[in-house]
């Protein structure tokens, strides 16, 4: 398994660079990271966004000036020599959208996950490879302090080799979240075990050092199918519904999308191409909201406890009789500024020195569509009899190509 790692690429000073000219496609709720990305770097600046919803235009002045063209969409972006654009449009969109602007030559940050179908992840790598176009998704939780601890844990071999991986994902906000606009269709996210799950599963991928090859999984929309109350959202964002007191318990919940059509609850076991079996479960009704990751290893384990700087990883790695509590080593998770534990900021220093030097990234475009692709097989095998199937292979002339870093 290859990966271009590099563990917090700055790039070049701005004052040795010329100004990159930014565009963002879809401007909702996760288009902050457009402004995030130019905050940190004055030799950067957003000069087009297009997004067909009046509120979101406007939001666009908001955000980034007076002077910020503003389209329908993404071919209105080709007529302001971009170097680079982000992609955050709905997750069905990216695909399109990717394309386009890597056909124009212009370089692509796409939000995870990267697509819906496996098709369409194979379809924006095969662009990239023939356009020399440069592809970068954005799985920040590669840059989360919680998760850069555990996987330097495992690569120091303070468990040996790693043979099981398990995640258990607790969303507290799912009602608010992914039950009240689009994430909760189909035809928007495919599952919410490939929308928020591509997360979880690049990060065992990455920590375990293999791609999955056959997978299985169960699931249903066991609880929020029941709330008949509806709403259509169109145009707003989370930030104007999200009320963790009100919205509980679950059922409680008023105002959900006018179509939900996902799975709730979400269970999938994976066989990794070098022998480590590992299990995600994702449930959207939990009261906390949090991420529990456990690496098994031929000598030991690790476990976290909370995401942030409040929280601990533990290491298990000797015998005993009884639960011990803090294990036999704990190791407080480093603090960083930014959003989600910092990893955003860090996250989007790494696309723009990949974007003005190719300079090696953390992330990694081939592991971004192994995760599409084992989310998208699970959710085949939970839609159907639950039974196991094989992930589909990737090109290897792709593979070559991108863990070779997308040289021009």
């Amino acid at each position: 398994m290859a990966t271009n790692v590099s563990p917090d690429p700055a790039g070049t000073s701005p004052a040795e660079v010329r100004p990159l000219r930014l565009g963002l496609v879809g401007n909702g709720n996760r288009g902050v990271i457009a402004r995030t990305a130019v905050a940190g770097d004055p030799a950067a600046a957003v000069v087009a966004v297009a997004d067909p919803h009046p509120r979101a235009q406007a939001r666009a002045v908001e955000r980034f000036g007076p002077e910020v063209a503003v389209h329908d969409d993404v071919t209105g972006l080709l007529e302001h020599g971009l170097d680079a654009a982000f992609v955050t449009s709905l997750d069905h969109q990216h695909a399109d959208h990717v394309v386009t602007l890597l056909q124009a030559g212009v370089d692509v940050f796409v939000d995870k996950p990267m697509a819906t179908t496996v098709e369409d992840a194979d379809r924006m790598l095969r662009t990239a490879y023939e356009t020399r176009s440069r592809l970068y998704v954005g799985h920040n939780m590669r840059h989360m302090p919680v998760i850069s601890l555990m996987q330097q844990l495992v690569a120091q071999g303070r468990i040996g080799r790693v043979k099981a991986v398990w995640c258990r994902y607790f969303v507290g906000d799912g009602g608010d979240r992914f039950f009240k606009d689009w994430h909760a269709e189909r035809a928007n996210v495919n599952s919410l075990l490939l929308q928020k799950g591509a997360h979880d599963i690049d990060v065992i991928h990455w920590i375990a050092g293999g791609y999955s090859t056959r997978v299985s999984a169960m699931g249903g929309l066991t609880v929020y199918g029941e709330v008949t109350d509806r709403e259509d959202r169109s145009g707003q964002m989370v930030s104007e519904w999200l009320d963790r007191e009100r919205n509980w318990p679950p059922l409680a919940q008023r105002g959900l999308n006018p179509v939900v059509d996902v799975e709730d609850l979400s269970m999938m076991t994976m066989q990794l191409d070098n022998g480590v079996y590992a299990t995600y479960s994702e449930c959207h009704y939990t009261p906390d909201y949090w991420r529990n990751y456990t690496v098994i290893g031929t000598e030991g384990r690790i476990e976290n406890f909370g995401l942030g700087a409040e929280g601990v990883v533990r290491l298990w790695n000797r015998r005993s009789g009884e639960y011990l509590e803090h294990g036999h080593e704990e190791f407080p998770i480093p603090d960083a500024p930014g959003g989600h534990h910092g990893a955003d900021p860090s996250l989007l220093r790494e696309f723009l020195a990949f974007v003005r030097t190719g300079a090696p990234t953390r992330t990694s475009v081939v592991a971004a569509r192994e995760a599409v692709a084992t989310a998208a097989t699970a959710t085949t095998s939970m839609r159907t009899d639950s039974a196991a199937l094989d992930v589909p292979p990737l090109d290897p002339a792709l593979r070559r190509y991108f863990d070779a870093g997308q040289p021009r």
